[in-house]
């Protein structure tokens, strides 16, 4: 046997021996089960209000997912010069008419007087909303609009701002103001964020992965070691396929159901892709097109 056979082997038992010692003194840790995730069927989730459909954020497009029958909606929200949580994804306002400013140098009243609907192009084209005045909204008219309806509520703005570091407490008072734990998801791209979140809530809301988050469990699921993995969140939305992480995976989502952490898979605006990715275990599908989804829900409302 030659040397670099021998190193080979050698380094092989160690690995070994590594594994299964830590397969002896780690078990999975299970995250307690949240009231806002108790769902007997998959669900059907309209991002930022079925944005395929009309203006993202607009109360035109979550009236039209809410007539589809949806179970819920993706909210991006970011802090406004006044600090109301407003429903708005970009950081800019530079898709209205009035053009370029961030949201945080707008008052909720300034932020009315632009038409945020001036850029959405509908299925044929066309720009409808140019000729009307779409206003934005905040989070709190949403979940006052819609009370039976689930809301995951996507912190935008980064941890290192002034307005970032207002927001989970900002959030966080909001909910307990509105008495609403049992219908609130919280997540952000930042993981930082959802960490300061749950500083103030303490558990008692259901946290969605960040992409820190997401980029451990994956790195984790994909070694020897998924068995070293503890979430400290309770839901991961993802999309299918991100750089090079290929998320569209049913082992995958049993590795996460495990440790009861379910899946829900993101930007889904096709049905055979509906379908498929509900028969694979996820707990459902975030869609722009809710209209398309529609027999998707009269199915799984049967």
């Amino acid at each position: 046997m030659g040397k670099k056979t021998k190193v080979a082997l050698a380094i092989a038992a160690a690995s070994a021996a590594a594994w299964a010692g830590t397969k002896a003194i780690s078990k999975p840790q299970k995250r307690e089960s949240k009231e806002a995730l108790q769902f007997e069927r998959p669900i059907i989730i309209a991002q930022h209000g079925g944005a395929g459909l009309a203006p993202e954020h607009s109360l035109l497009a979550f009236e039209r997912a809410a007539e589809i029958g949806v179970d819920g909606f993706t909210v991006s929200v970011r802090l406004s010069k006044d600090e109301e949580i407003i429903a708005f994804h970009d950081a800019t306002v530079d898709r209205t008419t009035n053009g370029s400013g961030f949201i945080k140098d707008f008052t909720f009243e300034q932020l009315k007087e632009l038409n945020i609907g001036y850029n959405f192009e509908d299925l044929e084209g066309a720009f409808p909303y140019r000729e009307q005045h779409v206003l934005a909204v905040t989070l709190r008219q949403l979940i006052e609009t819609y009370p039976d309806k689930l809301f995951i509520v996507n912190i935008q703005d980064s941890p290192d701002t002034y307005e970032g570091s207002l927001m989970p407490s900002k959030l966080w008072r909001l909910i307990e103001e509105l008495n609403i734990q049992y219908q609130v998801i919280v997540t952000s791209p930042y993981s930082e964020q959802i960490d300061r979140f749950n500083l103030y809530a303490q558990n008692r809301i259901a946290l969605g992965a960040g992409e820190g988050d997401i980029k451990k469990a994956m790195t984790s699921f994909t070694s020897q070691f998924g068995h070293l993995y503890h979430p400290k969140v309770d839901l991961f939305i993802v999309p299918l396929k991100q750089g090079v992480f290929n998320y569209d995976s049913p082992r995958f989502v049993k590795f996460l159901s495990e440790l009861n952490v379910p899946t829900i898979y993101s930007d889904i605006d096709d049905l055979v892709t509906m379908n498929r990715v509900i028969r694979q275990g996820a707990m459902g599908i975030v869609t722009n097109r809710p209209d398309i989804a529609e027999v998707l829900i009269q199915k799984v409302s049967q």
